[in-house]
């Protein structure tokens, strides 16, 4: 445990289990568009200038703390008690950003730690399985060996009885004396051969012992590395939880601090009075902006929905035509019919009788699942390993729930930039990565059905260019995301 979840534990400041779903509610998307617009990067610069400096300790927080408008007008009256409640308050305000300052730099640092876990979980486990798969490789060659030298054991026996060793002492002529050396020469080839065959047989066995003992190494590694991944993925949603919780309190209460701090700075003869009714207005103008926006938010995820549905209508009109235009060359006939989507992407947000669906629908693959040569820019390398698939579709462009489950990340981590990871049940699980600020529309602990809309496609984290990063995780560690999907019949 970090010193910030410590602090964040003394503090009792984080939410509980019930508060937090409260927060990640389905209606609480305002929370997360908040967050993101913020930023990590703002936080982390509010550590570093914040006169507290990144090692202060957390502030503990109770409402009895807050000043009334009462207080405020009862100091007003007095100097003494003025400058009292003046520094009282500018100190609650400080602390209210100190400890978003904290919170968002302790869910920063737990994210990067979980996303270096991940990868090191995903290389490992794969790892792992590329071991067992050449073990098993060998052990074929193994045993398709051990069965040559069978059969070429039996011919020699069949060659080399009773009736071989008379014909040598009883040749009655040249021509039978050739044959039988003939003879003998062939079997001492197939000899020859017998024991190349069962030397390589016994080579091959020895090959598939030693990688298999290297995998079931690889294989403890893989889940000593998963125990750590399920603990970073806890501390990073706890972290995230108490950077939500802090901002919202920040949220609650600034505004009335700031005009309490400007009511008791105020010489002039406006009242207090007049200063809280300024705060409800302003509070209910906010709360007005905030709810165009989200539905400005919905209504634009609606029309892109109903375009790229329209759009895979037009690709699938388009599909059957080409079909009926080649069975009508070719004189009729059957045919078979097409996958959900290609492997360039189309599909269709709406589920498939099997509850999956393609995520981002009318994307194109741009990158496949596993190792590939690293890629760098100015900041970053790409990682040598590729623990997903890659669909670009547009900035902006819809990612779905490509099965129903229940949100456990939702938020920054590292390298994915902005990220989604769902349990979709039975051990299986599904991640977006690189989703645009703001475009991370569900929340932790939230159930989606499989072609909700959860997110929008960005640029976020080590990633250049717009895109989704699709992962399919099995017991915790990826799978081929393409073989995968193709296997449940829809194709990225």
């Amino acid at each position: 445990m970090g010193a910030e979840e410590t602090a964040s534990e003394a503090c009792d400041c984080a939410p509980t289990a019930a508060e937090r779903r409260t927060l990640w509610s389905p209606v609480s998307r305002r929370n997360a568009l908040v967050f993101g617009a913020l930023g990590i990067a703002t936080a982390s610069a509010l550590v570093a200038t914040s006169p507290f400096g990144p090692a202060a300790h957390a502030v503990t927080y109770n409402p009895d703390d807050y000043p009334t408008w009462d207080d405020v007008e009862a100091a007003r009256n007095d100097e003494s008690a003025k400058a009292a409640e003046v520094s009282r308050i500018e100190g609650l305000i400080a602390g209210l950003e100190q400890r978003v300052a904290e919170t968002q730099a302790a869910a920063k640092a737990a994210a990067d730690e979980l996303y270096e876990a991940q990868q090191a979980l995903f290389e490992a486990s794969y790892r792992a399985d590329e071991l067992q798969r050449q073990a098993d490789e060998q052990a074929v060659k193994a045993d398709e060996a051990a069965a040559t030298a069978a059969r070429l054991a039996a011919q020699l026996a069949r060659s080399g009885g009773d009736d071989t060793s008379l014909e040598v002492l009883f040749a009655g002529s040249a021509e039978n004396a050739d044959q039988l050396l003939t003879q003998l020469g062939q079997m001492d080839k197939l000899i020859e051969r017998n024991e190349s065959v069962y030397a390589a047989a016994v080579a091959a066995r020895d090959s598939a012992q030693s990688l298999s003992d290297q995998a079931q190494v690889a294989r403890d590694e893989r889940d000593r590395l998963q125990k750590i991944a399920e603990e970073k993925l806890v501390a990073a949603q706890e972290a995230q939880a108490a950077a939500e919780q802090a901002l919202a309190d920040q949220e609650a209460n600034l505004i009335t601090l700031e005009a309490q701090l400007a009511a008791l700075k105020d010489t002039t003869d406006k009242t207090v009075a007049e200063y809280q009714e300024g705060v409800e207005a302003k509070k209910a103008y906010e709360e007005e902006q905030r709810r165009i926006a989200e539905q400005r938010a919905r209504e634009e995820a609606e029309r892109q929905r109903k375009a790229l549905e329209e759009q895979q209508r037009q690709l699938e009109e388009q599909r059957q035509q080409e079909q009926q235009q080649q069975q009508n060359n070719s004189g009729g006939g059957g045919g078979s019919e097409a996958p959900a989507s290609t492997g360039g992407g189309g599909g269709s947000s709406t589920p498939a009788a099997n509850g999956w669906t393609h995520p981002h629908p009318g994307a194109t693959r741009t990158s496949g699942y596993g190792w590939r040569s690293q890629i760098c820019g100015s900041s970053y390398c790409s990682t040598s390993f590729h623990a997903g698939v890659d669909l670009a579709s547009g900035c902006g462009s819809g990612i779905y729930a490509a099965h129903s489950g229940t949100v456990v990340y939702a938020g920054y981590n590292g390298g994915y930039g902005n990220y989604i990871k769902i349990d979709n049940g039975d051990g299986v699980g599904t991640g977006y990565a690189h989703i645009v600020d703001g475009g991370v529309l569900v929340g932790y602990g939230q159930w989606v059905n499989a072609g909700d809309l959860i997110a929008l496609e960005g640029n976020t984290g080590n990633s250049f260019g717009c895109h989704l990063h699709y992962e399919v995780y099995l017991n915790g560690a990826t799978t081929n995301p393409i073989d995968y999907m193709a296997g449940v019949g829809i194709y990225v």
